[in-house]
């Protein structure tokens, strides 16, 4: 009687949970399978145990990968964080026409193809005739390869980053800005507080929990960065990486060992490495943001 009740209820949620287990719940089981075996997709998988997992964490390329993006994040994460807050204080002081322009001016960058921004990038940073070059030369400074010198590669890859990135943190931000009652704003202005005071101790703690997700999103993503170097580098599945490997990351790498080595169990091992990586840290967030509320 109860099945029978609950049965069109069941039915309705059926399709999500079929192309859930199908296209979510199966592939991490599936890889969770080949991470323990040794397998090239064509011959049967073979049980090897935690090899995989040794093979990466011993190997060269993942500690470079992983230097990689431990520095990247520290960098790309605030510096991300910084530009969207300034974008979105600026915005906010304009109304209609104005503040539709430079909301959807700032957000374009966020929707533009990857291979798209890549290119417009590329040229940017040209040694020749891009545009940085360009403008060094106006001021009498030597031409510099970005993407091919190892001291400025992670740094051009920085930009570009915060480039894509900052007008969506800066739409967060905004509707965050919009919630703050402006009353806060008006006492603090007759208590004779100045402009930097209110954005210091009004509108930083008021966007707590906006910056927080912003944050918390912002490492995620870093975190899974592949696209933007392999594009800037014109990597492939057997080169990539740009010189010396200082455009490598963990997710490069790992698609590096799929396709390029053919060596898909210890690709899935490394997927795995990476998710508990940042299953991690994102606990690691929350706990902190735990804490500090307890205080």
């Amino acid at each position: 009687m109860t099945l029978r009740r609950y049965l069109p209820h069941y039915l309705m949620i059926a399709p999500f949970i079929i192309l859930f287990a199908m296209f979510f719940l199966y592939p991490i089981l599936s890889g969770l399978y080949y991470s323990f075996h040794a397998w090239n997709g064509v011959r049967p998988p073979e049980f090897i145990g935690l090899t995989n997992y040794q093979k990466i964490i011993a190997s060269r390329d993942f500690a470079t990968a992983m230097r990689n993006l431990l520095t990247y994040v520290a960098i790309t994460v605030p510096a991300g964080i910084l530009v969207a807050l300034g974008l979105a204080l600026l915005v906010d002081n304009f109304t209609g026409r104005w503040a539709n322009f430079f909301r959807n001016a700032y957000f374009m960058p966020v929707v533009l193809p990857a291979f798209l921004a890549a290119t417009i990038w590329r040229w940017i940073y040209a040694p020749n005739f891009g545009l940085l070059n360009m403008m060094l030369g106006w001021f009498g400074l030597p031409s510099v390869n970005f993407l091919n010198d190892t001291g400025t590669m992670l740094y051009a890859l920085v930009a570009v980053d915060v480039w894509v990135s900052a007008g969506f943190n800066m739409v967060i931000i905004l509707a965050g800005l919009k919630n703050i009652p402006t009353e806060l704003y008006e006492a603090a202005r007759l208590d004779g507080a100045s402009k930097g005071q209110q954005i210091v101790h009004i509108t930083i703690p008021m966007l707590g929990p906006v910056l927080f997700f912003v944050v918390t999103y912002g490492l995620i993503s870093a975190m899974q960065v592949f696209d933007k170097p392999w594009l800037l580098t014109g990597s492939s599945f057997t080169t990539y990486g740009g010189r010396r490997n200082a455009l490598l990351f963990p997710v490069m790498d790992m698609m590096g060992r799929a396709f390029g080595g053919v060596r898909f169990g210890e690709a899935a091992a490394y997927g795995f490495i990476l998710t508990v990586a940042i299953m991690v840290l994102t606990a690691a967030m929350f706990a902190l943001r735990g804490w500090r509320g307890r205080k």
